[in-house]
Formats: structure tokens, sequence, C-alpha cells
């Protein structure tokens, strides 16, 4: 199976919580880890909030094509803090990320070049979110940006078991459409001014999950460019590349709202009504009057 070449255009940059309401303050907690795909070395992120008590879903996050970096962190915090489990995972190998276009493609084709390893490495990371003590394992989907967005589509055409997938700006072309009964929510976010992801592709996209009978949204944002979810999206003067602070924060509300719906908030215990007080006890009646005696004649 051949991943699409709409990959190579993916030049980007860089609370609503489901859970009852908590007592407890906010404590995000993260870990650095590291883990093996084959003979590669890979290192994950994993955020979450420790007051949260009991297990919930768990994100995956699939970076841009610049590789694990801080922008893909950034996005599991932000899931802790709406109370899931992010875990922002690694599609390269340890150490390696890009600063220059060039270099960000080189890695990028190099572990495109075989698809068995673009899912095996996808799957590494799920087995590992899965595990986690605080998530619940059939609670588990996928985010990504630009690169980590069409992959995370692929893994859903390709029916690894998720229960959602929610792409920011990623490419949305492929050479081997969901088949029917694709089983994950779907909820694409792209700029309507995207040059790397145009409308053609956008409908294309449309009638293929329509075809596939799948669940899904796709949310054009007006004036939005690639990349706009980050904010270093202009540095580094590519065209088709900018940062959008509108369509940033409408976009990540709507990933929100989008995994509310999947996972709907948990109904709080209903308050136990308070017993009735007892009634009082009866005043005794008073002894009945004795008769009067019969009149004497």
């Amino acid at each position: 199976m051949k991943i699409s070449n709409a990959f190579m255009v993916c030049a980007a940059t860089l609370s609503l919580s489901w859970l009852c309401p908590r007592l407890a303050q906010a404590e995000l907690k993260t870990q650095e880890v590291d883990y093996k795909q084959g003979d590669t070395v890979l290192q994950g992120f994993f955020a979450w909030d420790d007051a949260v008590k009991g297990k919930r879903p768990g994100v995956l996050v699939v970076h841009e094509w610049w590789g694990h970096n801080e922008h893909a962190r950034e996005q599991a915090r932000r899931l802790a803090k709406a109370g899931y489990v992010g875990f922002a995972i690694d599609m390269y190998g340890k150490g390696k990320l890009a600063t220059h276009p060039g270099d960000a493609k080189a890695f990028m084709e190099a572990a495109m070049a075989d698809p068995k390893v673009v899912k095996a490495r996808f799957e590494a990371g799920l087995q590992l979110l899965k595990k986690r003590p605080e998530v619940n394992p059939a609670q588990v989907g996928a985010i990504g940006y630009c690169f980590g967005g069409a992959v995370s589509l692929t893994m859903a055409r390709m029916g690894v078991p998720l229960a959602f997938v929610g792409s920011f700006h990623g490419a949305l072309g492929t050479k081997t459409p969901a088949k029917k009964g694709i089983k994950p929510r779907l909820l694409v976010m792209t700029g309507a001014d995207d040059p790397m992801v145009p409308k053609e592709q956008v409908e294309a996209f449309k009638q293929e999950m329509t075809a596939a009978g799948a669940r899904y949204e796709v949310i054009e944002y007006a004036g939005a460019k690639h990349a706009f979810t980050n904010p270093e999206a202009d540095k580094f003067g590519v065209p088709g590349l900018a940062y959008n602070a509108k369509a940033d924060q409408e976009s990540w509300a709507a990933l929100l709202k989008f995994l509310g719906e999947v996972f709907p908030p948990k109904a709080a215990a209903a308050p136990k009504a308070a017993a009735a007080p007892k009634p009082a006890a009866a005043a005794p009646k008073p002894a009945a009057a004795a008769p009067k005696p019969a009149a004497t004649p």
C-alpha cells in the first residue's frame, strides 16, 4: 500500500473537559519517554492532569514534518489541561528535528519510504498510550498537524483501531481510499486559502468519506492558509504558510467540542434526596369524659 504523495506538499511549520468538575487544583504532569520501533529509538512526551482521578480518554499527537518538537508537545499539554492524556509521538527517530525545509523533507521522505514502517511507528506509540494507567484503552484516538494530520487520516483508512481522528491543515489526498465501514469519527480542519490543500482535494475527500459511509465533518476556515495553528509558520518565508490566530483558536475549540461528542461527559451521580423528617408523635387523645349519671327520679 502506498501512502499518498500529498504528504510531500505538507510544508507546515512548525476547557472544555469531558470530565466531572474537579475539586482538586489542576496538577499538570509531563513525562519524556524513549521507546522503540524495530531498531529505531523514538522519543515521546506524555502530559496529563494528576488531579483527575480514574481512567480517561487518550489522544496521540502526530507532529508536523519538522519532527517531534515543542509544537507537538504543547498540543499534548493542552489536551491534558482539557482532561485527557496527551501523547506526542515520534515518527522520525530520537533527535531528528529540522529547522530548514530541506532537512524536514529529507526526514519525512526517509520515514515515509516504507508504509509498513509508518504504520508500525504509529502503532508503537498507540500501544504505549493504551498501557498508561491513566488511560481507558477503549477510548483512544489521534490528532495530527500537516504531515501528522495526513498520517492520522491514513491510519484511519488502513483500519488502525481508533475512536476518532482530528486533522489540522493536513493533506487529504490518497491513492488508497477508505473502504466501506471506516470506523473512527473524523474531524478535518483546513484553511479555505490553503494552496497545499486546494478545494479540489477537500471535495474529493468529502466524496471519498461519503462513499465509505464515514462519520466525518470538514471545517474550512476563511482566510486561513497552511500551518494556521503554528505561531512560527511565517518565519521561514515559505509562500502559502501563515499563522492565523482566529483559525487556531476556533479549530481548537472545535476539536474539544468534537471530543466531547465522541466521549460524552460522565453523568454526575444524582445527589441523594434528603430523608423526609419523621412526623412528630401525635399527642395522646384526652380520655373520654365519664358519662353523666342518670337523673334520679
